[in-house]
């Protein structure tokens, strides 16, 4: 049964200058960030991030993740679009096996020194993992970044790879007010809609996991 819940609530909303990114906008700057490299993570705000650094923001999150599935010192879980690898550190921190894959070399290369073996390039459409391999799967703001029938494939593949829990989060909007600011800000979506929308395809697919949405 899905189940509609924010996990990330403790990870404080900075405030974005919708203004400045749509105007700075351009399609120079969309191919820079969909290349998920040093200009995305590391590079001016124009690109992505504005510079992605460990600053323990993820440690209440890993906190919430574990009380709410129950996991256990030992179970093993993965991040699926994990960059690099901060929330893998925190679960590891708690004693849980965190893994996470990335389609950037840049965020695996740069990635947290404690997860450099925890960590592989990997994309969600072809999940590097067997079947049933973890107790929780998990990807949070990645899965919007894909086509929608690569969208779809990534969560058949969160799916089979898990053997009991799932949470995805993606970026949503609720009306139409919403969707412009979205649309003003984003770089790198290619997939993205109304929440109920994200509902009937989450149906669809007889996702079974918990899910939540982020708002621009």
């Amino acid at each position: 049964i899905m189940k509609e819940i924010n996990l990330l609530k403790s990870i404080p909303n900075k405030k974005r200058n919708i203004y400045l990114r749509k105007k700075l906008k351009n399609l120079k700057t969309i191919e820079i960030a969909n290349k998920f490299g040093k200009d995305y993570f590391d590079g001016k705000r124009s690109y992505g991030y504005g510079r992605y650094y460990y600053d323990g923001r993820w440690k209440n999150v890993a906190k919430e993740f574990i009380k709410f599935y129950k996991l256990k010192p030992g179970d093993k879980v993965l991040d699926v679009g994990c960059a690099k690898g901060f929330f893998v550190k925190d679960l590891i921190d708690k004693k849980i096996d965190a893994y996470g894959i990335d389609i950037s070399k840049y965020a695996i290369k740069n990635c947290h020194p404690l997860v450099k073996s925890r960590l592989s390039l990997g994309n969600a459409i072809k999940i590097p993992y067997p079947d049933n391999s973890f107790k929780l799967v998990f990807s949070i703001n990645t899965l919007h970044n894909l086509k929608k029938t690569q969208c779809v494939k990534a969560i058949q593949e969160i799916m089979r790879v898990s053997f009991k829990h799932k949470y995805i989060q993606v970026d949503a909007y609720r009306n139409l007010n919403e969707k412009k600011i979205f649309q003003d800000w984003v770089l790198t979506a290619k997939f993205h809609t109304y929440c109920n929308k994200w509902k009937i395809l989450f149906k669809s697919l007889k996702y079974n996991g918990e899910y939540y949405w982020t708002f621009v």
